[in-house]
């Protein structure tokens, strides 16, 4: 809890101290954290002389926007700039000094070596407290002709520039992407808008490594329906050009053309300036902080993403690429170095959302097949939902999968793939996980309702509903990936009316309408399990109520319903996530 005692006597203290002793701030890295850090410094300390480094040309930018300039939603170059290192000294009067590299910290002294690389002078400044930002490194693996024209990384305003002059300049028609995280789906997206070809590579076998493989898949069949090529458990060999030609070389012997590589494989933390300065690297291989975001120097803090920390949930070491937490981190750092360690960072739940062609993903918390990773014994529910009233016109279905607590319903994570609404029900099920609250809350969770903007009962209290019938146990469930694992006398019934059944079914299931379940009871045995689907899952849960209540002990039913093992069915199968 934050100790706004402690902050009120640490700032007449302040006061008076600058009275006597003028401080000296040092911020190594000007965006996210470092930028928020020395404006927050500022407005905690009008008298401390403050002197930010940033080795690029730009501070303060919208990085999360530079696909979509590229790709020509956002017009003017301009609006992606938060400041400029000018408006930034005539407003916070700080001394920022771009395409200036911090080469070495000696802690020791409190100094630091800077290069000027306009001028290729190097000279020495001192500090009193120093906050590093260096932020993180796109991965560039050392592929055979990986230096080939036309591949890039994108992860700076420079790139940016370098790949729109080149789509731009040159007769694009085809680009193929490698990595299917945030970054290399939104460059797809854009570079597809743009009317280009566009192929993914992907060596896992999903996109969006945070979520879990259902929520996956849905995205997946939408991303192709674009017809885009997308190629999952595939991975780069090697680049060549043939012909003027560049080539893409897959390790399974295929080989795509290309005219433009985007590069989208990852990142890693930027630890040489922290090692070097012999500052302690943690588990994660990020520059390990305290509650305070302090370094193992006292003087030194660190945030964005070069730290780690502890994962609030799985309480394992975390790094997080996120401008969100970055920020956030810049400002709590800023109070501790002016009021004194009185504020802790409580750590991310890595809440995150993407847009990807006409769907938006969301997720928060840790994924089901993390928390089986760190043996944390977990429930999933799925459920589908409108967006809003369907009698509205442009309802459309969202899908929320959360993770709890079998024993007291703790929320651990929640994930939704949809169209509209997605954003502020994920934000709603964020601030849940973070609390450490329960499903619980999810079943009263009181919304503004109106048929354009929700139901009476909104997609968040449907996910509460049935999870809460799942620890009641009055709904018993099966994942789409045991379908195939059911017992050999297992009774599969699918719910759905004749007409959707036609159209497609499970295995050898029987058709049973809900409507017609009560007077078939015949038809079904009472000595063979019985599992149940429908489209979505409520048509079973009712079904189950009904074949409980008539003496049948061993009735299952399909999480997430035909539309979720239809689509998890269209990938190859992951390792069971549940």
């Amino acid at each position: 809890m934050l100790r706004y005692g402690h902050f009120v006597a640490s700032s007449f203290a302040m006061e008076s101290k600058n009275k006597i002793e003028q401080m000296k701030y040092i911020i190594i890295g000007a965006v996210a954290g470092g930028a928020s850090a020395a404006a927050r410094l500022r407005r905690m300390d009008e008298h401390a002389e403050i002197v930010i480094f940033e080795k690029g040309e730009y501070i303060s930018y919208a990085n999360c926007g530079l696909p979509y300039y590229i790709g020509e939603v956002i017009k003017e170059r301009n609006k992606l700039f938060v400041q400029t290192a000018a408006s930034f000294h005539q407003r916070f009067n700080i001394d920022v000094r771009v395409r200036t590299e911090v080469m070495s910290i000696d802690p020791a002294q409190k100094k630091i070596i800077a290069k000027d690389l306009a001028t290729g002078k190097s000279y020495e400044e001192s500090y009193d407290k120093l906050v590093l930002s260096p932020g993180a490194e796109p991965i560039r693996p050392p592929l055979p002709g990986i230096s080939n024209e036309g591949i890039f990384t994108l992860r700076n305003v420079n790139d940016t520039d370098y790949i729109k002059s080149y789509v731009q300049n040159k007769k694009i028609r085809k680009a193929v992407v490698v990595g299917a995280g945030f970054i290399g789906l939104e460059m797809a997206e854009n570079l597809h808008e743009l009317g280009l070809h566009v192929s993914i590579i992907e060596m896992g076998n999903q996109i969006l490594a945070p979520v879990d493989f259902p929520i996956a898949s849905i995205v997946q069949k939408h991303i192709r329906s674009k017809g885009v090529d997308l190629r999952l458990e595939s991975a780069v060999a090697s680049f060549s050009k043939e012909d003027g030609q560049l080539k893409v070389h897959l390790k399974d012997g295929d080989s795509l053309e290309a005219d433009v590589v985007i590069l989208s494989i990852g990142v890693r933390p930027d630890t040489k300036l922290a090692s070097d300065a012999g500052l302690k690297i943690g588990n994660a291989r990020g520059i390990w902080v305290n509650e305070y975001l302090q370094t193992s120097d006292p003087d030194i803090y660190a945030v964005g993403d070069a730290i780690e920390f502890e994962n609030p949930i799985t309480k394992q070491s975390m790094i997080t690429y996120l401008a969100g937490p970055a920020n956030k981190q810049g400002r709590i750092a800023a109070d501790n170095i002016v009021l004194g360690n009185g504020r802790k960072y409580h750590g991310a739940i890595n809440t995150a959302i993407v847009k990807v062609f006409d769907m938006t993903v969301a997720t928060a918390g840790t994924a089901s097949k993390h928390l089986k990773m760190a043996n944390i014994p977990h429930r999933v529910s799925t459920t589908n939902s409108g967006s809003h009233a369907s009698y509205y016109p442009g309802s459309q279905q969202m899908t929320i999968q959360i993770a709890f607590s079998p024993e007291d319903g703790r929320l651990y994570s929640a994930q939704i793939a949809g169209y509209e609404g997605v954003d502020k029900r994920i934000d709603v099920l964020s601030s849940v996980i973070k609390r450490n609250s329960h499903i619980d809350e999810l079943v009263e969770f009181e919304h503004a309702y109106a048929p354009p903007y929700s139901s009476a009962k909104d997609p968040i209290n449907m996910a509460g509903f049935v999870a809460e019938n799942i620890m009641l146990k009055r709904l018993e469930v099966f994942y789409w990936d045991e379908m195939d694992k059911l017992p050999d006398n297992a009774f599969l019934i699918d719910v759905r009316r004749p007409d959707e059944f036609v159209l497609g079914k499970i295995g050898d299931a029987i058709n049973i309408p809900v409507d017609e379940i009560r007077d078939r009871l015949q038809e079904i045995p009472t000595d063979r399990p019985i599992f149940i689907y429908c489209e979505a899952g409520l048509r079973g849960y009712l079904a189950q109520r009904i074949l409980k209540q008539h003496g049948f002990d061993r009735v299952s039913n399909l999480s997430g319903g035909y539309f979720l093992w239809k689509a998890c069915m269209g990938d190859k199968k992951p390792e069971l996530v549940s």
